[in-house]
């Protein structure tokens, strides 16, 4: 693999960033004046407030959406709230959310609303979280039930301030997902456990269906884009995944438009087919505030398509390559299309 020989120095710069990004997340929030109410009172993301801007573009016509309005998507909104349950959804502003939410399928975000990294990418909340919920992993089983899913994801914010960074947490939600729906398959899109010993152990022990977790963008970009993660060390969460449960399904996700090349995606692929991971999605970044990473510039429809056929030519099971693809756009069926791909493959 490419840039090994630089990880050490990479670990230890992108060490220093992220302790200094944590201590202005966790010092601004605890500034906030006593009465007001917990962990809303500083700024959503007050470890960028000091950036630069950065201007935002106009989007193309192909990644314009439409305001979601439908009456399924008001009754997914309200399955939501009544079970005091967040999403990714909402929480990163995803283009998807209107077509997804009518079709009733939403992508539960356990462990609350507030991660602990501060990716420069992502629009959900950084700060201190609360304790975590022991009733959520009920409240989710509920939910997926009521909703009628016959595959549902799973994703959560990072928790580093865990012992085990969430994931018996994890492990509970998939045992009490197929405790009350025995029919629905689990899609677990997770944090990186990072340096938390015995975590995949114990997400995997719960049988997921699908194990996803997302490397993001190239190597080279980690340290801007990913400060708090490693990638080397995302690759082999991937790996250990399908050595824990071999004849399980495991995926990742990229996203293009924050510098990449087209060769450093191509290594990409490399990397996680040696991982043995069987699903890639790639999509298009969207900047949601002028404080976060810059965008370097948009995809066309025809080099997602052309990602995609390269991507399935080094052997992935299953490839979602286009501007408006996310982690859990289209989750359901894709499912169905790689084990059938798998089937076709192995029979």
């Amino acid at each position: 693999m490419q840039g090994c020989r630089d990880a050490p120095l990479g670990d230890f710069a992108a060490a220093r960033v992220y302790i200094s990004l944590m201590t202005i997340v966790i010092d601004t929030l605890n500034k906030a004046p006593l009465d007001s109410p917990p962990r809303e009172a500083g700024p959503r993301h007050p470890e960028k407030a000091h950036r630069p801007d950065n201007d935002i573009q106009r989007k193309p016509d192909w990644i314009r959406v439409k305001a979601p309005v439908s009456r399924e998507y008001v009754a997914t909104r309200e399955i939501v709230r009544a079970n005091k349950l967040h999403t990714v959804c909402e929480e990163a502003a995803c283009p998807n959310i209107g077509e997804c939410w009518t079709k009733r399928h939403a992508t539960m975000m356990i462990m609350g609303d507030t991660c602990t990294r501060a990716c420069a990418f992502c629009n959900v909340k950084t700060g201190l979280p609360g304790a975590l919920d022991i009733e959520e992993p009920a409240n989710v089983a509920r939910a997926v039930k009521t909703l009628g899913l016959t595959h549902v994801v799973i994703t959560s914010v990072d928790r580093d301030d865990l012992a085990d960074g969430g994931a018996g947490h994890f492990a509970q939600v998939i045992d009490a997902i197929h405790a009350m729906s025995p029919g629905t398959s689990v899609e677990v899109l997770t944090p990186d456990f990072l340096r938390k010993d015995g975590a995949i152990q114990t997400v995997m022990a719960a049988q997921p269906e699908v194990f996803n977790h997302n490397l993001e963008t190239v190597p080279r970009l980690y340290l801007n884009i990913r400060p708090g993660a490693r990638y080397f060390a995302s690759l082999r969460l991937l790996q250990q995944a399908k050595e824990l449960m071999p004849h399980g399904f495991t995926k990742s996700g990229l996203m293009v438009g924050l510098g990449e090349t087209r060769e450093e995606i191509m290594q990409v692929m490399d990397d996680l087919r040696a991982a043995k991971v069987d699903f890639l999605t790639i999509g298009q970044y969207l900047q949601p505030t002028k404080k976060h990473a810059r965008l370097d510039r948009f995809w066309s429809p025809e080099e997602f398509a052309s990602l995609e056929s390269i991507a399935r030519a080094k052997g992935f099971l299953m490839v979602s390559a286009s501007p408006l693809t996310r982690s859990s756009y289209h989750a359901d069926s894709d499912f169905a299309e790689m084990k059938k791909n798998r089937a076709a493959k192995t029979g």
